[in-house]
């Protein structure tokens, strides 16, 4: 068992490619302060907008995954969410495109400590 249970926190593609864009637009901002240019300090804050539109457009087309726990066979980060059209439940990011507005699946809950896994629970009021 890891030390984060069964939640990704945030190692996906878009989180690591995000992540990377944003630490290059960091190291230009950093220079734009060194140098004192107004120019340079333009270019590393436009790099890091496009980090955060690169995360989220990821994300959007199933590169990133909405956080809290998942089944062992989604939590490599090399695996695409196929659920992202749908949205994920209470992402911002997901509500900013117009997704996650319909009724979404029950999350993955974790396997009791002494148990078998439990798989998907069933929303109150759902149809089983």
């Amino acid at each position: 068992m890891s030390a984060h249970g069964d939640a990704d926190l945030g190692h996906t593609v878009a989180g690591w490619t995000g992540t990377a864009i944003g630490v290059l637009g960091s190291v230009v901002l950093g220079a734009g302060v060194i140098t004192t240019s107004a120019a340079v300090l333009a270019l590393g804050l436009a790099v890091v907008v496009l980090a955060a539109v690169t995360t989220w457009v990821l994300h959007l087309t199933g590169w990133g995954k909405g956080s809290g726990p998942r089944p062992p066979a989604e939590q490599p980060w090399r695996i695409r969410d196929t659920g992202a059209r749908r949205g994920h439940p209470g992402c911002l990011g997901c509500r900013m495109a117009g997704r996650g507005r319909a009724a979404a699946p029950a999350p993955y809950t974790a396997p009791s400590r002494g148990g078998a896994p439990t798989g998907r629970v069933a929303r109150a009021g759902a149809a089983r």
